[in-house]
């Protein structure tokens, strides 16, 4: 019996135009990402990891192709509909965290509720959302930081912040672009386990795009990117075989 895969790319095409020059990055990718599975995306700067994360996350649209969830069609419907996406099915990480420095630790995780929420919802429901919020930071290690600003925490503390912040609404997948790329072996490591943990304990599917050759070496499934094209997926899945 054939399994639906939970996130789709077929034939996805996407160039950018700097003045008068179209610069193609994608140029026809396919991939199928099995539930509850860690995959990487490495390859060289410019092969199109970081375009091919965004058109994942509906922050991008592709030239050509489709995305899908679930086996339902994303790219060509409404901008809410693909905010409703974001808000309630996806958390996305970055490298540098974006974090509001104005406000605490604790607060910058519950951003992600304001933004999915109405004000009287989120009125209605802040005790129910701060105490998700807290947990989620003593579940990454934080919760006697939580009322620091991002100025009095380490890198790694504000990517587990971002990574609380990215979790506050239960998704089923969460995108990471080069989560341990600002960060220094160590703590690099520690996020990594951070991140296992979240998909071995509760089965989250994770996408994360790396640049480190022993990440990648470490997770359920690598896909490598050059000049716009999968050139090489290991290990073969039961959705998708080698490039």
């Amino acid at each position: 019996m054939s399994v639906t895969p939970l996130l789709q790319a077929k034939r996805l095409v996407k160039s950018y135009h700097k003045n008068r020059i179209e610069v193609p990055v994608l140029r026809g990718v396919d991939l199928d990402l099995e539930e509850r599975k860690i995959t990487a995306l490495v390859g060289r700067s410019g092969s199109g990891k970081s375009t091919l994360m965004h058109l994942l996350a509906t922050l991008d649209r592709p030239d050509a192709g489709e995305v899908l969830f679930r086996g339902d069609r994303l790219d060509n419907t409404s901008p809410q509909r693909r905010d409703s996406f974001r808000n309630r099915d996806i958390g996305i990480i970055f490298q540098f965290y974006h974090l509001l420095p104005e406000l605490s630790a604790l607060e910058n995780v519950l951003t992600s509720a304001m933004i999915s929420h109405s004000a009287w919802s989120y009125f209605r429901n802040r005790g129910q959302l701060r105490r998700r919020a807290t947990e989620l930071m003593n579940r990454v290690g934080l919760g006697h930081r939580m009322h620091h600003k991002p100025s009095e925490l380490s890198g790694g503390e504000m990517q587990r912040t971002a990574i609380a912040r990215a979790l506050m609404s239960e998704p089923s997948i969460l995108l990471a672009d080069e989560p341990t790329g600002n960060l220094d072996a160590e703590t690099g490591h520690e996020i990594l386990a951070l991140l296992r943990g979240l998909n071995f304990e509760d089965g989250l599917t994770i996408v994360m795009v790396t640049h480190d050759e022993s990440i990648a070496a470490s997770v359920d499934r690598t896909v490598r990117l050059e000049n716009g094209l999968i050139v090489r997926q290991s290990p073969s899945s039961a959705l998708a075989g080698v490039a």
